[in-house]
């Protein structure tokens, strides 16, 4: 799949300048800078330097207050709290955050994860049920439930209250519940839009703190929960979550929780873990629980105190993440085999399908056909599954407009989650395409690798990796930068390595050959051939450090190559 090279526009050279003067940094620094909106020395400094203090007030959310002290009720009465929550990474995250907060200031509060395979989505009557059967009076419901409207008026019926905390996309109708927090209600003047489940939780723990002038400072341990949801969540990397990132990692990597430590020990990555070692370590072995068993085992681990016991739950879910692996493979080569070649859309669907990894298949596909696409399997009768989009293209919008075919949906601009009845996927199919082929664009349809700056090799240092390591945390909307360099060539060590002899090593020289540097690309191996035409090439990469023995050299971590332009 050939991929468009886009170079950002260049901002304004006095932007540039009066930053490279008021930091004392580089024309390159100051221009990553200021590529990211970041224009003065106040800004430049909140950035670099974040602080707890920048966190908005949780009051300007609309019904905080509301919430706080239907919260302050229960605990005062000694009324029986349930907290429940999704089965993915941001729902047991922001699960195992409140329960811990509550744990500390009631004296009978559980929570409850929904079956994936049995409840399905979002609140369950199952769930109801179970409250009023063990006289829970009020669900503390975290990262779902914006939605639920006849399941929070069949609570309201049994006599059970529902605060919820959800950051998707509300309907026409909100649910009858004391307080719904969510920042893209419409309703909602929040100054910052994009928290996940669980930040919306730490928000909820900040404002009883508040009102009740209790210290602050006893809620930063639960920053490590709520950095793994951010990540895992993949919501913009600024403002409130840079913030909550920024000390998460901190907490993560000086103190974390026992369950959390046990799982960055089996995930056998670096002793210091960024946005990458979440995303690629912590969060699948997380949801790997929800997806193969139960997402109980989860918050299990991630509550608890015993360090022997923490191991063990680890080393089980460690194996869960690797059936999940498998299940992601042998389901995505079946998938692959049955893609509509000449489509706008990708929708397929086996009933035989492990309903925990039809997400992750959706995101392999997009690899090789490069489109909106979902797919489905069966659940209780119905089918069900997982839809994600390409850049710029509203699969939630185009999942609404298809939605009198439709059971339930719900979930973002770039992924969802949907189920139907059987009978309705010929019509959705064809819905789905039509709506697809109608409102996506050309450009929408060519995947983008956004590149910052072109960068002259004589320019690439370990001085420029360390600067641009203190932009971290990166995420969406603060990308890792991505530079580009032309006309490079292969001193003749490139070679194809890993175990299934699909990564690409790179040994990279100017025209001059006055500079060598090492690269890696990693699934790359098809570009093999082209670096050793002996002609040279242009390179788009991130700057990376190679850690091997207790040695870090600075590496260009590949993300596309191709023939020099200019020949």
């Amino acid at each position: 799949m050939q991929n468009l090279w886009t170079l950002k526009a260049l901002p304004e050279k006095d932007i540039v300048n009066s930053l490279e003067e008021s930091l004392g940094v580089s024309e390159l620094v100051a221009t990553l800078l200021a590529q990211r909106g970041i224009e003065t020395y106040i800004q430049a400094k909140k950035f670099f330097r974040p602080k707890l203090s920048d966190l908005y007030n949780p009051f300007l959310m609309k019904d905080m207050e509301k919430a706080v002290e239907r919260l302050h009720r229960a605990i005062s009465s000694n009324e029986r709290i349930l907290v429940y929550g999704d089965y993915d990474v941001d729902g047991t995250t922001a699960v195992s955050l409140m329960y811990l907060f509550l744990k500390e200031k009631c004296q009978y509060v559980e929570y409850y994860i929904p079956d994936r395979y049995d409840e399905g989505y979002g609140v369950s009557y199952k769930g109801i049920d179970y409250a009023k059967s063990n006289d829970f009076s009020l669900i503390v419901c975290l990262d779902c439930g914006v939605k639920a409207i006849e399941k929070v008026a069949y609570a309201k019926n049994i006599d059970i209250d529902f605060i919820i905390c959800d950051h998707h996309r509300p309907g026409d109708k909100l649910p009858l519940a004391v307080a719904i927090l969510d920042p893209k209600r419409s309703d909602c003047n929040y100054p910052f839009k994009e928290l996940c489940g669980c930040g919306i939780g730490f928000k909820l723990a900040q404002a009883y703190h508040q009102k009740y002038n209790l210290p602050f400072e006893d809620l930063v341990p639960l920053l490590d929960l709520v950095v793994v949801s951010i990540a895992a969540d993949i919501v913009p990397m600024i403002d409130e979550n840079r913030v909550l990132s920024f000390y998460g990692l901190q907490q993560l990597n000086a103190s974390p929780r026992i369950g959390l430590k046990s799982l960055m020990n089996v995930s056998n990555r670096k002793d210091t873990f960024n946005i990458s070692d979440i995303i690629f370590g912590l969060a699948p072995r997380i949801n790997a629980a929800g997806r193969i068993e139960h997402a109980n085992k989860a918050v299990e681990l991630l509550v608890h105190q015993d360090l022997y016991i923490a191991k063990e739950k680890a080393d089980y879910i460690d194996s869960h993440n690797f059936t999940r692996r498998e299940l992601d493979k042998s389901i995505t080569q079946e998938a692959l085999a049955m893609i509509v070649p000449d489509a706008n859309s990708t929708v397929v669907c086996s009933e035989k399908w492990h309903k925990g990894v039809v997400g992750i298949v959706a995101s392999r596909l997009i690899e090789t056909h490069y489109r909106p696409t979902i797919v489905l399997t069966e659940s209780n009768g119905k089918l069900t599954g997982s839809a994600r989009s390409v850049s710029g293209f509203d699969i939630y919008d185009a999942i609404d407009a298809c939605s009198d075919l439709l059971e339930q949906f719900g979930g973002h601009k770039y992924a969802a989650g949907l189920t139907l009845k059987k009978e309705n996927l010929t019509a959705f199919i064809q819905r789905f395409e039509e709506v697809v082929s109608t409102t996506i664009t050309a450009e929408m349809q060519i995947p983008k690798i956004n590149i910052d700056l072109e960068m002259p090799m004589q320019d690439i240092n370990m001085k420029t990796h360390r600067i641009i390591e203190q932009m971290a945390p990166f995420g969406p909307s603060n990308s890792r930068p991505v530079f580009m360099t032309k006309g490079i060539i292969d001193n003749g060590s490139g070679c194809i390595v890993g175990q299934d002899k699909n990564h690409l090593k790179l040994a990279i020289t100017d025209s001059d050959n006055s500079k060598t540097l090492e690269g890696i690309g990693f699934g790359m191996s098809d570009y093999f051939s082209t670096i050793k035409e002996k002609q040279p090439f242009d390179v788009c990469f991130v700057l990376d450090l190679n850690e091997w023995n207790g040695i870090s050299n600075l590496q260009l971590r590949i993300k596309d190559i191709r023939r020099n332009a200019s020949l």
